[in-house]
C-alpha cells in the first residue's frame, strides 16, 4: 500500500488546519509577520541602541506558525530578550504591547486579505470535495481569529461542517496548539471520537496537537516545514498537495 493510502471508512470525521493546509494563506501571514516584526525591531533598536537580530523566515517556522496570534508574538520578543506588556485585545496597532503588535500583524493581513484576496489551493478542494462523496463530517482548526474570513473569501464555507477559530477557542478558554484541546472540541462537535478522526497540518504545532491528542490519523502537509520535521512531530503520512490523499486513497 503506497504512504499516501487512506482506508476512509475508518474515520467518521476530519479535521483541516487552514492556512497552509487548505488555502495559501500561510505566506501571508508570513509577510505579514514579517513587515510587522522588522519595522518594531528597527524602531526598537534606534530607541534603545540594542542591535537585534533581523526577523527571519525561520522565526515564522520556529516561533510563530500555528500558534495563536498573541503567542507568536509573546515567543518572538522572547527570543530577542524583549519584554513588553501584555495590553488588552482591544489595543490599537499603535500600542507596544503584547497584543498591540499582534493587532498591528492582523491589520497588515485583513488589508493584504481585502486586497489580493484568496483561492484555495486545487489539491485541497479535490480532497475535500472527495470527502463529501464519502459522507465525512470536516472542521477547520485554525489559531487564527481571522479563519471565518478567510474560508468566506475563498467560496468555501458550506464545506464544513464546524470552525474553530482562534477567538471561539479564547471563548472556551482552550489552549492553542500545540495542545490538542481545539481539535478536540471540533471532533466533539462533529459527534466524532479522536480516535475515529484525522488531523491535516502543514505546521510542527498542528501536527504535535493531533499527536498529543492520540488522533486516528496525523496528516502533515509540507509547505515549507520540512516532511521530517513534520514526521518528527508526530505525522503518521507527509504529503505535499492533499490531491496525494485521492489518488492515493481507498476503502
Amino acid at each position: 500500500m503506497p504512504d499516501t493510502a487512506v482506508e476512509w471508512d475508518r474515520y467518521d470525521a476530519v479535521l483541516f488546519d487552514l492556512d497552509g493546509v487548505v488555502t495559501p494563506t500561510a505566506e501571508v501571514h508570513m509577510h505579514a509577520w514579517e513587515a510587522m516584526f522588522t519595522a518594531f525591531l528597527t524602531e526598537r533598536s534606534a530607541h534603545d541602541g540594542t542591535v537585534y537580530p533581523p526577523y527571519t523566515e525561520r522565526d515564522y517556522f520556529e516561533y510563530v506558525d500555528g500558534k495563536p496570534r498573541y503567542d507568536g508574538v509573546r515567543a518572538v520578543l522572547a527570543s530577542r530578550g524583549i519584554t513588553l506588556p501584555e495590553g488588552s485585545p482591544d489595543d490599537p496597532p499603535t500600542a507596544e504591547t503584547v497584543m498591540g503588535l499582534g493587532n498591528r500583524k492582523n491589520e497588515a493581513f485583513t488589508t493584504i486579505l481585502e486586497t489580493d484576496g484568496v483561492v484555495a489551493y486545487p489539491g485541497s478542494v479535490t480532497l475535500i470535495e472527495e470527502l463529501h462523496r464519502r459522507g465525512k463530517k470536516l472542521a477547520v482548526v485554525s489559531s487564527s481569529r481571522n479563519a471565518p474570513a478567510v474560508i468566506a473569501a475563498a467560496g468555501l464555507t458550506g464545506d464544513f461542517d464546524f470552525v474553530m477559530h482562534g477567538g471561539l477557542a479564547a471563548e472556551l478558554h482552550l489552549p492553542g496548539k500545540p495542545a490538542p484541546d481545539t481539535f478536540g472540541h471540533a471532533a466533539e462537535e462533529l459527534g466524532a471520537t479522536n480516535e475515529r478522526s484525522v488531523v491535516l497540518e502543514d505546521a510542527i504545532n498542528g501536527v504535535a496537537a493531533g499527536r498529543a491528542g492520540h488522533f486516528g490519523l496525523v496528516i502533515g502537509v509540507d509547505r515549507g516545514a520540512g516532511a521530517d520535521a513534520l514526521r518528527g512531530a508526530g505525522a503518521d503520512v507527509v504529503v505535499g498537495d492533499l490531491a496525494e490523499l485521492v489518488a492515493g486513497s481507498r476503502g
